[in-house]
């Protein structure tokens, strides 16, 4: 499981840290672990050529640590001081014994760029003069902590801002690694003592330990009877999709009610299926929404399921019945998933999400008592005065239309089946992209464009990849 701190977090850890050591020692052993990562990317640092843009606080100290000890280890190392009266003064002495140069811009033929412009500490975007540095630069960067300009608790970016093949990070992970272009992102113990935080994205060992597997005494009532409304005349498609992953995801069994009825048993034989949701017969869960239309027939099957004591996921059609209608959810007693797209979101919130898609993910939670599964890249999923799960989908294929039908029958199936619904979420949206990522690179070693249908064919290789 990963965690992410914010920066006051981090100062918080550090302070009995800096207290302990000699004055230096952790900026050294920070840069050590920089210098270290950087020789692993290059693959050896001798004979290479390194440049570190150098800013005025404690990351300018990194950078100009951390090329000392590549200079040390037979690079050629320079370094632009974009505040020279403000440079690290240690360091710089260092890095000037050690043979390094300082140099007014980036030299044409350098193999690597440290970016030691501002860190966590930092705001805005990059300013003039480190944007007009790096507007030139064609080798690979390597940020310190985080690329200058971004955002460290949204990752988001209002401006230039350096764009990093590597982010170094120490200690502990920063909202801007999952929320934010980083590259690659490296963490670095320094021997920070951090308690767990309230942000966290679960890995695919987490994933497996809590995804339900069915013991010797199970039936298929007791692994989760999961119940679909959606679909309707003009979009039954959105049925087979979501009744589909409901059966993939290991349900024990599915029953949908709907206009869909047919084309949904066409695909899917063993699925219970009823037109109405008056004979749809006992589930654990109730999935509501995608394409399931927005009349008084769409409208009545929303309010038949949020008026049920079980755990309920609107999605779609639903979300958008629900934006009128919100006390419908507000003190619901039974868990209550809502997955929104930006635009839903908009509708439901009376606001866009925003650049911080966490606080704002947070406060919709509080403020209706449901989870909340805002998607994206980095799908935020935030719990009612609860901890926040970030899940980075690593490409963009799980965005095609009916997708998110899909996302909803996998979370419908975990809810079913006795998942919490912030870990329901956070799994579903872990296997959801994971099975994209699949469909994408089947069947040929290069990507290639794929399919909510697609998506849905490799929902269980997904699940066995745990």
């Amino acid at each position: 499981m990963r965690h992410y701190y914010t920066a006051d977090q981090i100062r918080e850890a550090e302070a009995p840290l800096l207290a302990s050591l000699a004055d230096g020692a952790l900026m050294r052993r920070a840069a050590h672990g920089l210098a270290t990562a950087i020789t692993r990317y290059l693959g050896g640092v001798s004979g290479r050529r390194v440049c570190a843009v150098v800013g005025s606080g404690d990351n300018g100290g990194d950078a100009l640590w951390a090329a000392t000890f590549l200079r040390r280890r037979g690079a050629s190392a320079t370094a632009v001081l974009l505040k020279p009266e403000h440079t690290h003064a240690k360091a710089l002495a260092a890095f000037t014994a050690s043979g390094g140069r300082i140099v007014e811009s980036v030299p044409t033929a350098t193999d690597l760029v440290i970016d030691g412009v501002v860190g966590i500490s930092g705001s805005g975007s990059l300013r003039p003069d480190a944007a007009e540095v790096f507007e030139h630069v064609s080798a690979p960067i390597v940020a310190v902590d985080i690329p200058s300009g971004i955002d460290v608790h949204t990752g988001a970016a209002d401006g230039p801002h350096v764009h990093a093949a590597l982010t170094v990070t120490f200690g502990g992970l920063k909202p801007v690694h999952a929320l934010g272009d980083c590259g690659r992102v490296e963490l670095i113990d320094i021997g920070l003592d951090l308690p767990h935080s309230d942000v966290y994205e679960l890995e695919a060992a987490d994933v497996a330990t809590r995804w339900p597997i069915p013991g010797p005494k199970d039936d298929k009532y007791t692994q989760g009877v999961t119940g679909i409304l959606a679909g309707s005349a003009a979009y039954p498609g959105a049925a087979v999709l979501c009744t589909g992953a409901a059966v993939a995801a290991t349900s024990g069994m599915v029953r949908y009610a709907g206009s869909a009825a047919q084309q949904v048993l066409s695909q899917w034989p063993e699925v219970i299926a009823t037109p109405s949701v008056s004979t749809a017969g006992r589930v654990q869960a109730w999935v509501v929404g995608p394409g399931l239309g927005t009349d008084d027939t769409g409208a009545a099957a929303l309010w038949f399921a949020l008026e049920t004591d079980l755990p309920v996921i609107v999605d779609a059609d639903g979300l958008t019945i629900l934006a009128a209608h919100p006390d419908l959810v507000v003190n619901r007693g039974a868990p209550t998933v809502l997955t929104p797209h930006a635009g839903e979101f908009e509708r439901l919130a009376g606001s866009p999400p925003g650049d911080d898609r966490v606080g704002a993910a947070r406060k919709l939670a509080d403020s209706l008592g449901v989870t909340v599964l805002l998607k994206g890249n980095i799908t935020v999923i935030a719990e009612p005065g609860g901890p926040v799960y970030l899940n980075s989908a690593g490409q963009s294929w799980a965005a095609t239309a009916g997708s998110g039908d899909v996302l909803s029958g996998v979370i419908g199936a975990l809810l079913a089946a006795g998942l919490p619904p912030g870990q329901a979420a956070a799994c579903a949206a872990h296997v959801h992209a994971r099975a994209a990522n699949l469909s994408a690179a089947d069947p040929g070693p290069r990507p290639a464009p794929t399919s909510a249908s697609r998506i849905l064919a490799h929902l269980r290789a997904a699940i066995a990849s745990l």
